[in-house]
């Protein structure tokens, strides 16, 4: 473990010192591909003498989850309590939340699990202040929070998405659709569908000399730099959906709002007061929206679809999830799908297995 330590020390004093530059760029790809490698080396090694981080027992329910992060004391106990049925102890001094607090959001017929997690500090992801076993919750999230205090600075912010990002969490970005195919002999052979400006072939080499690939298969579809790649190659990334949460807006003039609001226009974003239930209902509406819930009512053959009780799915979801979800012979035994509502041209539309359904869809199958 010493030795590994050390190799690790000076290959990322060697990357810092390493200019960023088309002529750098092969170098840098081995080098960050390196210090991964050994990464996980010491963590598979960690996991073998019992040392290993995990996070809190957690049982999860509901129709997803939902983690809120942040600093101590920037009032996720208070938003806890204001969003579901929770009774988590709140107080004006850090470290109040010491145990994951659950509660239940029940909106727009969705039932939503929402984590309260102790307060995250800097070095969290290095296991500072228990933040391995807080980061490991936030790793079974469908959605973070990312709770910051508006009286305090943006650095929070910066800090808290850097310990997620350090743990293996990549936040509102898709996995790169990238396959790796390794092969006994032959070399590296790169087939790419997209113009790829920013990474070239020699670094994609490079890497996966880091990583001691010599012979391979890439199929790339996404346009990857090498840092995406390396992600690829750990197969350990986890990927989350995200927004940020300003809390305490009550707490400062307008000129101040603005100004916080203008910091964090490249962010997804939205300023609340827990305490006053200031934008608690948008709140509310955005967590849904950001996860895509979709609501979707079954119809029986002949009969009226029962609007009281909605099949819940998401985003992109195809009536073969639907049936999935129903019952796993519908997908063997199906005919087709009646379709009325937003994804259809016209009520009772036909359609197959691929389609992709809406909002409100009401679906009569047919077996």
């Amino acid at each position: 473990m010493e030795h590994d330590n050390e190799k690790l020390d000076k290959l990322k004093e060697e990357l810092a010192k390493t200019p960023s530059n088309k002529a750098t760029q092969g170098h840098l790809g081995l080098l960050k591909a390196k210090i991964a490698n050994i990464e996980d080396t010491i963590t598979q090694k960690k996991k073998g003498t019992g040392s290993s981080w995990g996070g809190y027992s957690v049982k999860k329910s509901g129709d997803g989850t939902v983690v809120l992060v942040g600093y101590p004391s920037v009032g996720k106990s208070t938003l806890l309590n204001y969003l579901t049925n929770a009774e988590s102890e709140v107080a004006a001094y850090d470290f109040t939340t010491l145990d994951v607090i659950p509660g239940m959001l029940a909106h727009r017929d969705v039932n939503l699990q929402i984590l309260d997690v102790p307060g995250l500090v800097t070095g969290a992801a290095s296991g500072k202040g228990r933040g391995k076993e807080v980061l490991a919750v936030a790793r079974i999230s469908d959605l973070l929070l990312i709770i910051v205090d508006a009286k305090k600075d943006t650095n929070q912010f910066k800090n808290m998405k850097k310990e997620l990002y350090d743990s293996g969490i990549r936040m509102n970005v898709s996995k790169p659709n990238v396959k790796i195919i390794k092969k006994d002999r032959g070399g590296i052979m790169i087939n790419s569908s997209v113009r790829l400006t920013k990474i070239t072939r020699d670094t994609i080499r490079s890497v996966l000399k880091g990583y001691r690939i010599s012979n391979a298969d890439l199929i790339i579809h996404d346009n990857i730099d090498d840092n995406e790649l390396i992600d690829v190659i750990r197969a350990n990334r986890i990927y989350v959906k995200m927004f940020v949460v300003l809390n305490k807006i009550d707490a400062i003039s307008e000129t101040q709002k603005e100004t916080l609001l203008r910091d964090f226009r490249k962010e997804d974003v939205i300023s609340i007061s827990a305490r006053n239930e200031e934008n608690l209902d948008m709140l509310k509406d955005k967590i849904i929206d950001k996860i895509g819930y979709l609501r979707i009512y079954t119809k029986p053959l002949g009969k009226e679809a029962d609007m009281s009780d909605p099949l819940i799915m998401r985003k992109g979801n195809t009536i073969h999830d639907v049936c999935k979800k129903l019952n796993r012979s519908f997908n063997k035994d199906f005919k087709f799908a009646k379709i009325w509502g937003k994804s259809a041209k016209f009520p009772g539309q036909q359609k197959n297995l691929d389609h992709r359904i809406m909002d409100k869809d009401i679906i009569e199958l047919h077996t």
